[in-house]
């Protein structure tokens, strides 16, 4: 499997993870304005919250899990889960930074309040603890297989 695939898979399991806090956030507490919540606002359809689970799920998977992929061997940290969070906060603070004021939610998006803020950073850390451990995972596997194999060769 490439690290590509790998980042794929291990950005999908983070996805997951993320959308369940999300989906709860959303369902019984409403601490912070969620994530696709926010995605539907940034995409001009503030009245279509599917519009923001899409965009999540295809920037969790898609976009961030093959690009920690091709990254995570030149992270400046010892473990995956460690390279995952200094991923996951790096891309919140590029798209808070860049993204979210062009959008027009405000720089690290202000604009719906100080609770999401944290809420957004608690969120992606989680998001690059999951992705590094299990990304971590598929590694050590692909490395177990290879080993087999070479004795299998030998």
């Amino acid at each position: 499997m490439s690290r590509v695939q790998k980042g794929l898979v291990a950005g999908f399991a983070a996805t997951v993870a993320v959308s369940i806090l999300e989906a709860i956030n959303m369902a019984f507490g409403h601490w912070a304005v969620s994530f696709p919540q926010l995605l539907s606002v940034m995409l001009k359809a503030p009245d279509n919250p599917v519009v923001g689970w899409i965009a999540h799920i295809v920037a969790g998977t898609v976009v961030l899990g093959p690009l920690f992929g091709i990254l995570c061997p030149r992270l400046p940290t010892d473990t995956p889960e460690s390279k995952g969070i200094l991923f996951a906060v790096g891309a919140f603070i590029l798209m808070g930074l860049f993204l979210a004021p062009m959008m027009g939610v405000g720089t690290f998006f202000m604009r719906a309040g100080f609770g999401t803020l944290a809420w957004m950073i608690a969120t992606h850390a989680l998001f690059g603890i999951v992705m590094g451990n299990v990304y971590g995972r598929l590694v050590r596997r692909d490395k177990q297989h290879l080993a087999a194999d070479a004795v299998a060769v030998h």
